[in-house]
């Protein structure tokens, strides 16, 4: 560690690699909600938060988990289910009267076509105003999983995990679209 009397220690979500002060400080300046999305090992996790000088807010909360719910049988942490976690997150804050929000993506690089545009095409598509540019989402054909279903022909072994769920992952578009209406019906 530096040592001497000029040196400043840096805070410790910064120092833990967990919180970029100068991304968020923008984020908190355009006073509208933030649109977080935050992907693990396992789940897409997509939360509505609002800033308060005592900490921030939960206002709405959904992970891809709560698919289940609506008889989703893919895994919970590919594109598809990023987008219907979206499509939920974006449904929520309207029935709560969250209109608008904007979009933070953490220390996450923000690559074209990444699940973390995927979750944001969700919200938009639920009817929520969300600054963005149309060309950074992924192809509609990679949200509905049909990539996925292309794989699963050449190496089937690897999808044990879906049938075990009882989903054939060749039919995961049309297991995409079943569900995808159930949570907008």
């Amino acid at each position: 560690m530096a040592r001497g009397p000029r040196y400043k220690v840096p805070y410790r979500r910064r120092r833990e690699g967990k919180t970029n002060y100068r991304k968020r400080l923008k984020l908190l300046l355009s006073r509208k909600p933030r649109l977080v999305v935050r992907i693990t090992n396992r789940y897409v996790i997509a939360q509505i938060i609002e800033y308060h000088p005592d900490g921030d807010r939960v206002l709405v909360h959904v992970d891809s988990k709560e698919l289940e719910k609506y008889g989703w049988k893919g895994d919970p942490n590919n594109t598809p289910a990023a987008y219907l976690t979206g499509l939920l997150v974006g449904k929520k804050a309207l029935e709560k009267g969250i209109k608008e929000a904007i979009l933070d993506i953490g220390l996450r690089s923000p690559t074209k076509g990444a699940r973390v545009f995927a979750v944001l095409k969700g919200a938009v598509d639920a009817g929520m105003e969300i600054p963005h540019d149309p060309e950074i989402f992924p192809d509609e054909s990679r949200i509905r999983g049909e990539h996925i279903a292309e794989y699963y022909k050449m190496k089937p072994e690897m999808f044990s995990e879906y049938e075990k769920r009882g989903l054939s992952p060749a039919d995961l578009p049309q297991h995409f679209e079943e569900v995808k209406s159930k949570i907008m019906g």
